[in-house]
């Protein structure tokens, strides 16, 4: 009888688009990993909270959850693997989350590795910075946040400052809290 064949590794670098300095995040994922199980990876891995809708673009077709009744021709996210991804030969796409704020991620699969039984995946290898907070109005709005936040004299400073809380800090990135919940997610 022969060994069932361990899925490859791929190593992924995920940008946040529009941003200066780059939101980034670079993870080990299986080959097999679907669309559908990525899109939580990527929402742990960034530190984005799931409340909006989403959706991958790869060589003009969308993925993402069905739903019929939101006229959106989505494909079945739960049916795509990296594997078939990467076997029509793009090496980048789209992830999209949050319609109204347009987050853009830039997807690429950097190196396809051999898989090591001793390593558990997904896993985050490396990052910087802090995801913006949800909500914060795209890439205008988290300038604007961001502006508001280190300027005590800005008219907003305070309303920000208790909208988010005071803790935000736009250079954080926990990787070692990101891969406790990545754990949780395997």
């Amino acid at each position: 009888m022969s060994e069932k064949k361990q899925p490859d590794i791929y190593q992924v670098k995920v940008t946040l688009d529009g941003i200066r300095p780059p939101i980034w995040r670079r993870i080990l994922v299986t080959s097999d990993t679907t669309l559908g199980k990525l899109h939580k990876i990527l929402q742990v891995v960034m530190g984005w909270d799931d409340y909006h809708l989403h959706q991958f673009i790869i060589n003009g077709t969308c993925y993402g959850p069905p739903d019929p009744d939101l006229m959106l021709d989505l494909k079945d996210e739960k049916k795509m693997s990296l594997e078939q991804v990467v076997l029509r030969k793009p090496k980048k796409f789209i992830y999209e989350y949050d319609f109204g704020d347009s987050w853009y991620h830039n997807i690429l699969i950097e190196k396809i590795l051999p898989p090591d039984t001793k390593k558990h995946y997904p896993v985050c290898i490396k990052g910087k910075r802090a995801c913006p907070p949800e909500d914060c109005g795209g890439e205008g709005g988290y300038d604007y946040y961001l502006e508001a936040i280190r300027d005590s004299d800005h008219p907003e400073h305070e309303e920000m400052l208790e909208w988010r809380g005071d803790s935000f800090d736009p250079e954080a990135f926990d990787i070692d809290g990101v891969n406790r919940i990545l754990k949780k997610t395997r």
